[in-house]
């Protein structure tokens, strides 16, 4: 029997839809279907989704736990696509796609506008990664490279990221996530995370004022993904001693040119997915 699809409108394929019905596209069909609503499936769920009989549905579950593509909630009754290898695959498709090189050329141009370290980030779990950064000749700067993480609570791309969910999906990350405090000026209770983010939806952009390191300040701004949710942004970073609140946001302008910039980079390789988004 084939996994069927979930939805009208960009939904997964069936693996017979692909003329491949093998094992292999079975289990990656269902990952498909699990992934593709924003919450945790039931094995009861799973059934009267996909029509397989529960039996077969619990064995397929078991090994893609097991291979690392899939969790379980702490209850251990819901199923979610965030295991660790899945997750590490979508950084390195991310962090070695096609793209690269028109965005490190946009990215390369907005250090020579602003004259500040700026990067491209993406959500990874709990965690923002650095998908690509070009470093400021300035002397004084912090050095971040490619593949480098940072927590998606005191990051101004973190907090853009947490905007763009629902409450429910928020509540989810950040309770299963360190929120530690590396400076005095990070925000570890939700009180203070969810006033936050309020800001950030009000004011469309997030600012990390010294709340990952010392003496580092970051504004950063979502790239517009289509009609959807994006899972990129683009951010500029500086010492304060170069960088404060109102220079940060009079670099607003550039940043924006960037982010829409880089949108339309995707837009122009992937046409139908940007459609869809």
């Amino acid at each position: 029997m084939n996994i069927v699809n979930i939805s009208d409108a960009g939904a997964p394929t069936t693996p017979a839809d692909t003329g491949a019905d093998t094992p292999a596209m079975r289990l990656f069909a269902l990952l498909e279907t699990i992934a593709a609503k924003d919450q945790p499936y039931s094995l009861q769920g799973l059934v009267a989704q996909t029509g397989l009989p529960k039996p077969t549905l619990h064995r397929m579950l078991q090994q893609l736990e097991a291979g690392g593509l899939l969790q379980r909630e702490v209850a251990g009754r819901h199923y979610y696509v965030m295991g660790t290898r899945l997750r590490r695959l979508a950084e390195n498709l991310l962090l070695n796609d096609s793209l690269h090189g028109a965005r490190h050329a946009v990215l390369r141009h907005l250090v020579e506008e602003v004259g500040e370290s700026c990067n491209i980030t993406a959500l990874s779990g709990s965690e923002v990664v650095y998908l690509d950064r070009v470093e400021t000749a300035a002397p004084l700067r912090f050095y971040l490279h490619p593949g480098s993480r940072v927590p998606v609570h005191c990051s101004a791309s973190g907090k853009i990221f947490l905007a763009q969910m629902d409450a429910a999906k928020r509540r989810r990350l950040l309770a299963n996530a360190q929120l530690d405090a590396y400076t005095p000026k990070t925000l570890t209770e939700l009180a203070q995370i969810e006033r936050e983010i309020a800001k950030v939806r009000k004011d469309g952009f997030a600012i990390d004022n010294e709340e990952f390191l010392p003496g580092l300040l970051c504004i950063a701004a979502l790239v517009p993904g289509g009609s959807g949710p994006s899972n990129l942004c683009v951010a500029v970073q500086a010492p304060v001693m170069r960088l404060d609140l109102s220079k940060a946001k009079a670099l607003m302008p550039a940043l924006q040119r960037a982010a829409k910039a880089l949108s339309r980079i995707a837009a122009d390789a992937y046409p139908e997915s940007q459609a869809h988004a």
